[in-house]
């Protein structure tokens, strides 16, 4: 017996937190922007090969950032022309990227059409389960210091574990797949009001899937929940498109999709190193044939 606790009961299922916990790393901003071409080109070609070399300058140093870095990407359709993706460990970091973006002459050319602003986001179905299930068998009443000291000590466990997951260098995979989504909350289908052990179950069911193309495609989320307009944002990263359109139409199968999923609207970019911006604004950035 733990002398230091009252003979009570355990917590049941229905007592604990319905919250998992979460291990949250780089502070991630989209910018999509459409640029004015026809402004663009009433200016000299000499002039144009100024600005865009002043804007590359800038874009190649936060490019080879060592704690967050910086990508560019040539949008298809017309949601946008550009897509900025930029990792850095705070949100303060974020804003310094922005003022330093707008400071460039060629921001007088740039029309933003919409944002998204998120965390690098690991959620802990598993170990929150095993956690909370722990502590109540002790008799640790949930939310009691004693409690919130364990899941502290938890949540720096894990996230020490998980640091490269948590904090990754910009992958450079050809084409970038950004979409945001939410978990359903309507009347008849609540993801929020199911039992934590029907949405871990469920979870596991929908990674496994993404585990099948490992090899093809790097996917990170990132929680956006109090930050955007939606609950998370999806970053797939890859060097065929149509892995994109396989990968999220098999999961659309998997329950947690098909009932509970709700998705924004996605953005589908090619990336264009720092380097060669001024070649993709004159239109004489060479074709990419693959492998």
């Amino acid at each position: 017996m733990n002398p230091t606790h009252p003979v009570t009961a355990p917590a049941t299922a229905g007592q604990l937190p319905a919250v998992p916990l979460t291990i949250e790393g780089y502070a991630c901003l989209h910018q999509m922007m459409r640029f004015r071409w026809s402004a663009w080109r009433a200016l000299d070609e000499p002039k144009r090969r100024q600005i865009s070399a002043e804007a590359g300058q800038l874009l190649a140093e936060m490019e080879a950032r060592a704690g967050g870095q910086s990508a560019l990407f040539s949008l298809l359709g017309h949601k946008g022309d550009l897509m900025l993706v930029h990792f850095r460990e705070t949100f303060d970091e974020l804003n310094q990227v922005e003022l330093a973006l707008a400071r460039l002459p060629l921001s007088d050319y740039l029309e933003p059409t919409t944002s998204y602003l998120s965390v690098i986001e690991l959620g802990l179905y598993e170990s929150t389960l095993k956690t909370y299930k722990s502590l109540a068998e002790r008799g640790i009443e949930p939310h009691s210091e004693e409690w919130n000291q364990a899941i502290r000590e938890t949540i720096a466990r894990q996230k020490e574990a998980m640091k490269p997951r948590l904090f990754p260098p910009m992958p450079k995979s050809r084409y970038l797949c950004f979409y945001p989504m939410d978990r359903k909350r309507g009347e008849d289908k609540n993801w929020y009001t199911l039992p934590m052990e029907e949405r871990q179950r469920q979870m596991n069911e929908h990674g496994m899937v993404g585990r099948r193309y490992a090899g093809e495609v790097k996917q990170i989320i990132t929680g956006s929940i109090g930050f955007d307009d939606w609950e998370w944002g999806v970053d797939l990263f890859a060097d065929d498109p149509i892995v994109f359109k396989k990968l999220i139409y098999e999961m659309r199968f998997d329950e947690v999709s098909a009932v509970y999923a709700l998705f924004g609207t996605f953005y589908v970019g090619l990336r264009c190193p720092a380097n060669s911006l001024h070649e993709l604004l004159e239109g004489t950035l060479p074709q990419h044939t693959g492998a």
